[in-house]
């Protein structure tokens, strides 16, 4: 699969990118999107996974810098859940025990496709010091390997001013729920 977009494609991914930046810079204090900009059109790889997250209406926006590794970090902002990235079981293994009525695709698999993360327990607490999400869906998280041996996963969602963290059976799925993908670069 070609990992590039055209020209007219990176030009308009841009624009939409900084639009969405000056919008919403309580998101990344002390950032200059210009800065950004150089990074990402010096990356197509990158380009081309933002794309691919704002394809399925994650809204990706700068959430911080590692000022270690000279990358920006994105995570997906959109306020709820896309319904591009619902009705997901979590990983492949989850989809291939399901006997019957499968879901379409899986969040991890997914996540892969477009060379991002699945947002973490830690960095999903992040994303909700921003703004409130998840407010109505819920989002698959990264799950420890110890808690996916035992065939779960573990998903989370924003109620009450508060981050609540959850398990459910890995191949489970279901209409309000996604996942959040991260991407540094």
């Amino acid at each position: 699969m070609n990992k590039e977009l055209s020209l007219e494609q990176s030009q308009s991914l841009i624009k939409t990118l900084k639009s969405r930046f000056e919008k919403n810079m309580n998101r990344h204090k002390d950032i200059e999107w210009a800065n950004v900009q150089v990074k990402l059109e010096a990356n197509l790889e990158k380009l081309w996974s933002l794309n691919e997250m704002e394809k399925t209406g994650w809204e990706p926006d700068v959430v911080s810098y590692d000022s270690e590794t000279l990358e920006y970090v994105f995570f997906d902002c959109s306020e709820e859940s896309p319904k591009g990235r619902r009705s997901l079981c979590y990983d492949n293994e989850a989809l291939e025990s399901r006997k019957e009525f499968k879901p379409k695709n899986r969040a991890i698999g997914m996540a892969n496709e477009m060379w991002i993360d699945i947002l973490n327990e830690e960095q999903y607490r992040e994303l909700q010091k921003l703004w409130n999400f998840d407010t109505k869906t819920s989002s698959w998280i990264e799950t420890p390997t110890n808690i996916r041996k035992l065939g779960w996963a573990i998903y989370c969602d924003f109620r009450y001013d508060t981050v609540f963290v959850y398990h459910n059976w890995a191949e489970s799925y279901y209409a309000n729920r996604g996942f959040r993908g991260s991407l540094r670069g």
